[in-house]
């Protein structure tokens, strides 16, 4: 009985251990467009994770003078 309760803690850990590593994660950038929709300057690629990604993806587009800059990720 107790070979039975250690292999079945044994298996439930290694299941968990597996799903708890995996993230939500995304490569972004933040692009600079002009008022035609043309992409004027695009900075370097980051991947970002979890908190970071929300906080980006939450982030609203800012125009001054006709430009326009936003977070892009894929």
């Amino acid at each position: 009985m107790k070979r039975i309760l250690l292999y079945a803690a044994g298996f439930t850990f290694i299941a968990f251990s597996f799903t708890s590593c995996q993230k939500n994660c995304k490569v972004c950038s933040q692009n600079t467009y002009n008022s035609s929709n043309q992409l004027i300057n695009t900075g370097s690629d980051t991947e970002y994770c979890d908190a970071e990604l929300l906080a980006i993806e939450a982030t609203k587009d800012v125009t001054i003078n006709g430009v326009t800059t936003k977070w892009v990720c894929r």
